[in-house]
């Protein structure tokens, strides 16, 4: 467990494994849910297995992930928030048993920093912005997603590594950071004009990150 608020760069020290889709000081007391499953239902997998496909180099067998983990932060607050600004956003793991995944989808990000680090409580911006990626434990597997602990965080949801604007997936079984295009500090301190581009034409995501979803359902924002 990682106790520290304060967002840090990836390796961390001390051997942690750690899954940060938007590492920030949360603070639901003001507002927003935290829902969390396992799932093994057929349904969520095969659509889990559609959207997780793209992450795979051409060649190699298809994901069919036979478990999920699914964890959401749904329209949550910030620290010290003197505002109604709020984030949505999820991380999902998948494994078949021997092949694993993390996926991180982002609906709406409104603020980048609660006020413990330096944010403005009005803005929920400033200071030390969010950290995102995935930490192994072991100091040579991790992955720090373009513009963490910069203020191009609250782009996430504009960007991707798979051509879907985001989603973020990555295989941590063994190592496989699937990259986006370049990225220049220009072009991450602004929201694109239209999503990023891959290999492959764009997919439409299976479920928007900010589709109308009823309490039961905040568990998987591409396929509930």
């Amino acid at each position: 467990m990682v106790p520290e608020f304060t967002p840090q760069p990836f390796p961390l020290p001390g051997h942690h494994p750690f899954v940060a889709p938007y590492w920030a000081d949360v603070d639901t007391r003001l507002g927003g849910d935290v829902f969390y499953r396992q799932s093994r239902d057929p349904q969520l997998l095969a659509r889990l297995a559609q959207d997780l496909a793209p992450a795979v180099p051409p060649g190699d067998p298809p994901p069919q992930p036979t478990w999920a983990f699914v964890a959401t932060w749904d329209r949550v607050a910030y620290f010290g928030a003197a505002s109604d600004k709020v984030n949505t956003f999820q991380a999902v793991l998948a494994s078949d048993g021997v092949t694993c995944f993390v996926l991180l989808n982002y609906g709406d990000l409104q603020w980048t920093t609660g006020i413990a680090n330096q944010g403005d409580p009005r803005t929920g911006l400033g200071g030390i912005p969010a950290q995102a990626g995935f930490n192994s434990g072991d100091d040579v597997h991790y992955y720090n997603v373009p513009g963490s602990r910069t203020p191009a965080v609250q782009t996430l949801s504009h960007r991707s590594n798979l051509g879907v604007p985001g989603r973020w997936a990555f295989r941590v079984d063994h190592f496989e950071a699937t990259e986006g295009p370049p990225e220049t500090p220009g072009s991450l301190s602004k929201t694109p004009e239209a999503p990023w581009s891959s290999s492959a034409p764009p997919k439409t995501p299976s479920v928007s990150p900010n589709s109308p979803r009823t309490r039961e359902e905040q568990v998987y924002v591409c396929g509930s």
